[in-house]
């Protein structure tokens, strides 16, 4: 079965505008979801919308509340939401470009495929992602997909482009409230030069697929064992590592070092 197109539209640099089409780059392979269920029953558990002191109340009478103060909102009529709602452009158009690294990996959100849409666009599809490329710049643009503008990036990937959905700067905290604790001071210089050799060690290429989502893999272990009829027993626990004590870095670094070499794998 062909993938389906998430958008259709034209993608525009400056004069040149060729159609492509835009794909979702992500599986949710191991997101499992769960529903409740009455256990004496086996059957679903269902909700009912209710208003306390009124009890149930009809989907006609539920309009979408702001929260300004404790339960205090400002109501708003589906008309009027769908009146701010902007109107969706088939173009997405570069306005900036920016070196790729200059990003910083906290806007990203979600990746999609760019592909052309038809054969008439392949020469300029190609001419902009070799030009991305021998910049090394990421296109900017924004693009409206359902009344809400979105903030995207566009860069070079192998024989295609990559459009990252990306988060606005106001959805982004701080780090600085997070890192107060943290010690000014040097640290001590053979400390980290024994980290650096640890890191050195276990260097490698970036390969992805040789880590598994451990926690996915045995919640589907565990629903096959439990349609068989198995009987499902709790594994230990490793106790955390370090528990209370207080570790000797020094001491741990080196003991690191002299455990082996413990590259990884490339």
């Amino acid at each position: 079965m062909a993938a389906r197109a998430y958008w259709k539209g034209f993608l525009r640099l400056s004069l040149v505008s060729i159609a492509v089409e835009i794909y979702n780059a992500v599986e949710s392979k191991s997101e499992i979801s769960f529903r409740q269920i009455h256990k004496p029953s086996g059957r679903r558990i269902n909700y009912t919308k209710t208003v306390q002191g009124i009890g149930e109340v009809k989907s006609s009478d539920i309009v979408k509340g702001y929260e300004v103060d404790s339960d205090t909102y400002v109501t708003l009529e589906p008309d009027e939401i769908e009146a701010v709602k902007l109107e969706s452009k088939k173009t997405i158009d570069l306005v900036k470009f920016v070196d790729v690294e200059e990003i910083d990996p906290r806007y990203f959100e979600r990746p999609y495929f760019i592909a052309p849409a038809d054969k008439h666009s392949g020469e300029g599809y190609v001419v902009i992602r070799e030009a991305l490329k021998k910049t090394g710049k990421a296109g900017l643009a924004q693009l409206t997909i359902g009344g809400r503008e979105w903030l995207v990036a566009i860069t070079a990937l192998g024989d295609g482009l990559l459009m990252e959905m990306l988060r606005y700067a106001d959805e982004l905290k701080e780090a600085d409230q997070f890192f107060d604790e943290v010690p000014t001071g040097k640290p001590d210089k053979e400390m980290v030069d024994l980290a650096v050799e640890l890191i050195e060690r276990k260097a490698g290429k970036f390969t992805p697929d040789q880590f598994e989502d451990h926690y996915a893999t045995a919640l589907r272990e565990l629903v096959q064992k439990k349609l068989k009829g198995h009987k499902i027993k709790a594994p230990h626990e490793d106790a955390a590592p370090g528990g209370a004590k207080v570790i000797d870095l020094m001491s741990a670094l080196k003991k690191s070092i002299g455990e082996g070499s413990g590259k990884a794998k490339a």
